[in-house]
């Protein structure tokens, strides 16, 4: 089995040697670096090229939300997940625009991190229950468009705007292929066009612009 690799950046030793030990522990993970600044975590990035980077939100010399932001810039295929103190609004959605696949808190279970860095890694994006809620308050206050949601995005086919609808209800692809009886890789297909079309980099931008417009819901 490949092993996901992951890079530590966080600017309190004492939790990356935490962190490290509890991830050590797991056989289908592999720690490839470990920095304490954001300007560590953008070189050390571009170099050893992990699959998912472990983000702290403030560090020495460049915070996490531009470190995000430059480290996809150049190497859009890493998984960001952030892991920090802060769930105020303001951090969450800065990190999400920045291209973050998940916001989770420090001292989330170990099982609900592990299952967090396997999703982000294949794609998905995920948010602690606390982040969530947030996120689902957020958009319930945000009105309805004017415009009817089956004229949102019309740059997409039809069938596009079906998948966005489910992507922005947090159905992984394999749910996706599953509910519309079509193989994964043609979900996969739709999915890399949506992206291209919407301008975003990954699934958590394609939520945020698909929320806004009104879509995820089951109504659709």
């Amino acid at each position: 089995m490949d092993k996901t690799t992951i890079l530590i950046a966080d600017d309190h030793l004492p939790f990356r040697a935490g962190l490290r030990a509890l991830l050590e522990s797991t056989q289908d993970v592999t720690i490839v670096g470990e920095v304490g600044t954001g300007t560590e975590a953008v070189i050390h990035a571009a170099k050893l090229q992990p699959d998912v980077i472990m983000m702290d939100i403030q560090m020495a010399d460049l915070n996490g939300i531009e470190a995000t932001r430059r480290i996809l810039r150049t190497s859009p295929h890493i998984a960001i997940l952030v892991l920090t103190m802060f769930e105020d609004d303001d951090f969450v959605f800065s990190a999400l625009r920045a291209g973050a696949r998940g916001y989770l808190l420090k001292g989330t279970m170990k099982a609900d991190l592990l299952r967090a860095i396997r999703s982000v890694a294949n794609g998905d994006a995920i948010f602690g229950a606390g982040i969530a809620r947030r996120l689902i308050n957020y958009f319930g206050e945000i009105h309805q468009p004017t415009v009817q949601l089956q004229f949102a995005f019309p740059e997409l086919t039809e069938r596009e705007r079906e998948i966005l609808n489910l992507i922005a209800g947090h159905q992984s692809n394999a749910e996706i292929a599953r509910d519309l009886n079509v193989s994964l890789k043609t979900v996969r297909n739709h999915v890399s066009n949506i992206f291209s079309k919407l301008q975003v980099v990954d699934r958590a931008q394609a939520i945020l612009k698909a929320r806004e417009a009104g879509l995820g819901n089951s109504d659709y």
